[in-house]
């Protein structure tokens, strides 16, 4: 399956139609319409028909819905109302178990087949937001449910776990590490980091999607448009970092076809770890150049 891109997601309330209009057409690689946190009860009805118009217009980039909670009472209205063409996945909020994402999968599979849309065309996110989720990571990641990746909710996590959230997320790092760890060791693709509720510090931002990024996440949850060019930033290979990877995939090839694994590159050794690492910055210069 292709390499994703997912450098940003941004989050919109799904009530707000003039917002939802706009979100889509941003440039963040993907709009997540929220039915969850951002809407009040007694909105979320008419939020998910703004959701199923809004899906039939075009847009910049992908759209998905955040839904209620399984065990909510909005959740399987959520999931017959918006999911049609155009929908591209599903959040799935406070997933704790393997058994969460089986039960979204069966229905998302029921409704596919229901409206002629392709078995597994709906991605599936499941959020990462409560002690018992990180409890449970390894067994989510590895459930082999549609999910491709899963994503970080620090805001939930840290009121689940009585952590005060600082600004340098100090208290984040083991949370993180774990759900990087567990995604790769169950073939996923790299984890989505949580929001930076901090909206007037984009230099704080910034440091955060760089520790994101040094850890081993593909991108970031966004709650503001004017955080998508910091978070793209971070999470875009430099003209310098592009033309380096270039530089060192063409002189290991021609080193290899003279029988060498190991070269020098301007004063750095190379060898196949590290031109792995210089392929995977040009396949993510492709994807993004298409």
């Amino acid at each position: 399956m292709a390499m994703s891109i997912l450098r940003s997601m941004l989050f919109v309330p799904a009530n707000n139609a003039r917002r939802v209009e706009k979100a889509l057409g941003l440039d963040a690689d993907a709009v997540i319409l929220d039915l969850e946190d951002a809407v009040a009860a007694a909105e979320k009805a008419d939020a998910r028909s703004t959701i199923a118009a809004s899906l039939r217009k075009p847009r910049s980039g992908r759209a998905y819905v955040r839904i209620n909670a399984l065990d909510s009472e909005w959740c399987y209205r959520d999931l017959t109302e918006v999911v049609q063409p155009g929908l591209d996945g599903i959040l799935l909020p406070k997933a704790e178990r393997a058994a969460d994402l089986h039960t979204a999968d069966w229905l998302l599979r029921a409704l596919e087949r229901e409206r002629g849309l392709d078995p597994g065309a709906i991605d599936l996110m499941p959020i990462i937001e409560t002690g018992a989720a990180l409890a449970a990571i390894g067994e989510i990641c590895g459930s082999r449910a549609r999910h491709r990746r899963v994503v970080f909710g620090a805001a939930d996590f840290t009121l689940d776990m009585n952590m005060q959230w600082t600004r340098d997320e100090a208290e984040l790092a083991h949370a993180r590490a774990q759900i990087v760890l567990h995604s790769r060791v169950a073939g996923l693709e790299a984890p989505i980091d949580t929001v930076w509720a901090r909206l007037q510090d984009a230099e704080g931002l910034r440091a955060s999607a760089r520790t994101s990024a040094a850890m081993g996440f593909q991108g970031r949850l966004c709650i503001h448009p004017d955080q998508i060019g910091v978070v793209h930033e971070v999470f875009t290979p430099s003209a310098e970092e592009y033309a380096r990877a270039l530089k060192i995939v063409a002189a290991f090839e021609e080193a290899e076809r003279a029988g060498l694994a190991s070269i020098r590159v301007d004063g750095q050794f190379v060898d196949y770890p590290i031109v792995a690492k210089a392929k995977r910055v040009l396949q993510i210069m492709q994807r993004l150049q298409r």
